[in-house]
């Protein structure tokens, strides 16, 4: 019996060496600290509000339309799929939006005011404006509907005063929009493979 009973003691003394190493286990209360310490610490490093999460690859296929849109259809994109441009109730494909944004912000920082009139358009839009418009071709200012880069939500229509065509003339295929329909100064379409 005394070897049962040195094991059981020297079990019992390597128990109390382990719990005295042993960190606490934490109560209901310290658990609940942590979590305040955690929060925080989350808020305080988490991205400032407005910030945008980064756009995924501008991918285009080989017809040169969104590859992570091309199953929708031109006019045909539903708004999940689309990312917005803060501030503005206006809607452009995740990477046009990320790089019009940065755009915005800069001709801002210099003084520059570009406000925008039209974005993504629906194929109903689209004949809308074909009915309204004509067709480009024709003479009129409208693209023929299911064709333009608006239903891609990879073109804006913007408000430019003269500064903001000149500055968009200078700067604007840094950021991948180009003027890219003669008799349209408005229209800006969004070139990933122009970015510099």
């Amino acid at each position: 019996m005394d070897g049962i009973g040195g094991i059981a003691q020297r079990i019992a003394g390597i128990q109390a060496q382990l719990t005295a190493l042993s960190p606490p286990r934490p109560s209901v209360a310290t658990a609940g600290a942590f979590d305040r310490v955690l929060t925080q610490a989350t808020a305080e490093f988490a991205p400032a509000t407005g910030a945008r999460p980064v756009a995924p690859p501008a991918v285009l296929n080989a017809d040169g339309v969104p590859a992570d849109l091309a199953q929708y259809g031109n006019g045909k994109v539903p708004p999940h799929a689309l990312a917005p441009i803060d501030g503005t109730g206006h809607k452009l494909w995740a990477p046009a939006a990320a790089k019009f944004q940065e755009l915005l912000a800069t001709a801002k920082a210099q003084g520059v005011d570009i406000g925008i009139n039209d974005s993504y358009r629906t194929y109903d839009r689209q004949v809308e404006l074909v009915d309204r418009l004509g067709l480009y071709p024709e003479g009129g200012l409208a693209a023929v509907p299911g064709t333009s880069r608006h239903g891609w939500g990879m073109a804006v229509d913007l408000k430019l005063d003269g500064e903001a065509l000149t500055w968009m003339r200078a700067n604007g295929e840094r950021f991948g929009f180009v003027e890219d329909t003669p008799r349209e100064t408005w229209h800006w379409a969004f070139y990933p493979d122009r970015v510099s």
